[in-house]
């Protein structure tokens, strides 16, 4: 039995049974609960989920879209990531130069309404074939705004510098792995309220150095634990293996921070689903040897011995 799974499956039964129900951003409605933590030994296993397939080539593409500093989703799209469409196809279909049919609360009403869900994906096909092939199109509606990527490469000083904070925070481990300012922050407050297509979830991310084992620390200021928690695991264990790599460190924990943790009104049948469900034993992530972090491509990440259960679908609160 993975004891690091157990935590995120008792997570769950803990917001099920003391969650606050609570109004949101997007009117689905929670429950929720604020301040939880769980830690990963990362020596245990890689820690996706084995109560529900986790699609890694996701998790890969994605986390190499933010290391690379981009916030365009037509690298996803090439990769066939489609994980951030929703917010940047939002922005089309509320901007002056969409002529199709109404959009509005696509999210909610393509799930109730089998007419107006051929209508969406209609649409959503067409904006994903515009981004793919129209550089136009693709810079003005591709773009997310300074999400974790522009955040992470790109910090925009008040002085007009750039700050390339993964870069420093690589070389302070390697120079001065004992320092207690191993922290990369996407949470910038003068870009928050201004261009950003979703306010950075996973805020603030610190790592740390003992016996020779790298570690690290993630605060997620909002955690949406049955669709969006599982990613952001196996997405942060997979950077303490990557940054690990670079600079010749093993890895140690991942430890997982939340503040408001909640599970959506309208996952609550797909959680009890996957609570009834049985845990297999942790997969390994292997990684390329020698490649630079910032040359890695997604065929040079590769999972051994995934076993899960089936995926549960549930809808995505925009």
């Amino acid at each position: 039995m993975s004891v690091n799974e157990q935590q995120y499956l008792d997570l769950c039964r803990h917001v099920l049974a003391d969650g606050e129900k609570k109004s949101d951003r997007t009117n689905t409605g929670t429950y929720s609960v604020f301040g939880a933590q769980m830690r990963f030994d990362l020596a245990e296993g890689f820690p996706l989920l084995t109560t529900k397939k986790v699609n890694i080539r996701l998790i890969v593409s994605e986390l190499l879209w933010f290391i690379h500093g981009d916030t365009n989703i037509r690298y996803l799209l090439q990769h066939n990531n489609n994980i951030w469409n929703e917010w940047a196809f939002k922005r089309w279909v509320e901007s002056n130069d969409y002529t199709g049919p109404d959009m509005t609360d696509f999210g909610n009403r393509s799930l109730v309404d089998a007419g107006f869900n051929t209508l969406y994906k209609e649409q959503m096909a067409i904006f994903k074939q515009r981004i793919l092939e129209d550089d136009a199109f693709m810079a003005q509606y591709g773009d997310l705004g300074p999400v974790y990527g522009k955040q992470w490469r790109h910090w925009q000083t008040s002085r007009g510098e750039t700050i390339d904070q993964l870069k420093d925070v690589i070389e302070s481990l390697k120079t001065n792995p004992d320092s207690r300012r191993h922290i990369v922050t996407a949470w910038n407050p003068e870009d928050v309220p201004s261009n950003m297509a979703l306010p950075p979830c996973h805020a603030l991310f610190q790592f740390y150095v003992a016996n020779g084992k790298l570690s690290c620390q993630l605060y997620q200021r909002s955690a949406d634990i049955f669709l969006g928690v599982p990613f952001n695991i196996a997405s942060y264990s997979l950077l303490v293996h990557l940054i690990a790599n670079e600079v010749g460190l093993e890895v140690g924990e991942f430890i997982h921070t939340l503040g408001d943790a909640h599970i959506y009104q309208n996952h609550l049948t797909q959680v009890e689903e996957q609570l009834s469900r049985e845990m297999y034993n942790l997969p390994e992530i292997h990684i390329t040897e020698g490649k630079s972090l910032f040359d890695l491509t997604v065929d040079d990440i590769t999972l051994v011995g995934y076993e899960s259960h089936p995926p549960i679908k549930a809808p995505i609160a925009v």
